[in-house]
């Protein structure tokens, strides 16, 4: 019989008393460095073209052209600014969220990613500035803004990649008495599989790539249909997932096949069933870093499985039937130390 699956914080750090220090905050330095030193070296070159450029330069886009301008050092100071805040907040966030490899993943490709995307959009529309009188003569700058987008995305992704997967963690310890489990006879093999898909965020994505699409053929600067696709492509990654339960622990996986992740039947402390607020406990709508460093798979609010795991870590999925999961997750978690 399956016992009924108390409602636990999604957020809450665990409490198998085993959290085992990482190297996240040396991690955290080495992207916050990377992401500064993005920043200042295209200040550095913009600053060094300042002979080339008109004074003001452009630093703003309508559907009529140029319609912003500012002297090079104040359009230099700002986007430096932001980059510097940028790529400080994500290292933050890697260093302080980032007990589990998921969230250092996401957390530090941004930290880099989004100084290469602001110091593209820094440079971009200056290179095309050079050479001009009047910064009212520049064209469009919707190749820029492509550019920017797709090279940002790429070192974040690459960065990502490269951030090292977690250590294996396996623990000996049996699941806690009251979690729930399911009855299982001896060899009984058992898996369980949920979709989870749609959330309040698919309406406006949906209205952005709507939006984006338009504005590219109606301007036809075709630079800016990548915006929708990237777009696209982010709404089916982080809005759409497949959900597994087996003899090897949890996976958790996008309807595209990434991102993924995983925990081990061995580094399985407990499953059990929360109430999720989005907004509340993870900021938002999709792949999330919660309270305690807590990874967040959040499409809507409700019913989700919360699975804490050896080294402090737990991994909230929102999903139908998150009591069948965790109770089965217990008990082959049980079967696996046995």
């Amino acid at each position: 019989m399956t016992r009924a699956a108390p409602r636990r914080s999604p957020g809450r750090p665990t409490a198998d008393g085993r959290p085992r220090p990482d190297d996240h905050r040396t991690l955290a330095l080495l992207v916050g460095v990377a992401g500064a030193v993005v920043t200042v070296v295209a200040a550095l070159v913009a600053l060094t073209w300042s002979a080339d450029l008109p004074d003001p330069v452009a630093i703003h886009w309508g559907t009529g052209g140029a319609d912003g301008f500012a002297s090079l050092g104040a359009a230099v100071a700002g986007s430096t600014a932001l980059g510097l805040v940028a790529s400080a907040g994500f290292a933050a966030m890697t260093a302080f969220l980032g007990r589990s490899a998921a969230n250092r993943r996401v957390a530090a490709g941004v930290a880099v990613g989004l100084p290469v995307m602001l110091a593209v959009l820094t440079l971009g529309p200056l290179w095309i500035q050079r050479g001009l009188a009047d910064a009212h003569d520049v064209g469009g700058v919707s190749a820029v803004t492509a550019v920017a987008l797709g090279a940002g995305l790429l070192v974040g992704v690459v960065v990502g990649v490269l951030i090292p997967g977690d250590r294996p963690d396996p623990t000996d310890a049996g699941v806690p008495d009251d979690a729930p489990r399911v009855a299982l006879r001896p060899g009984e093999r058992a898996a369980w599989v949920g979709h989870v898909s749609g959330g309040p965020t698919v309406l406006v994505a949906l209205g952005a790539i709507v939006l984006t699409t338009v504005l590219a053929l109606v301007l036809r600067e075709w630079a800016l249909l990548l915006v929708p696709i990237v777009l696209g492509l982010l709404l089916v990654a982080m809005m759409s997932w497949v959900v597994r339960v087996d003899e090897g622990g949890l996976s958790v996986r996008s309807t595209l096949g990434f991102p993924r992740t995983r925990v081990p039947v061995d580094e399985v402390v407990r499953a059990d069933v929360a109430e999720v607020s989005p907004l509340r406990d993870f900021g938002g709508w999709g792949w999330r870093a919660g309270r305690g460093g807590a990874v967040g798979i959040v499409v809507r609010a409700g019913e989700s499985l919360r699975v804490e795991r050896t080294g402090g870590r737990a991994l909230v999925v929102t999903v139908d039937d998150a009591g069948t999961a965790a109770a089965l997750l217990n008990t082959l978690a049980d079967r696996a130390r046995r």
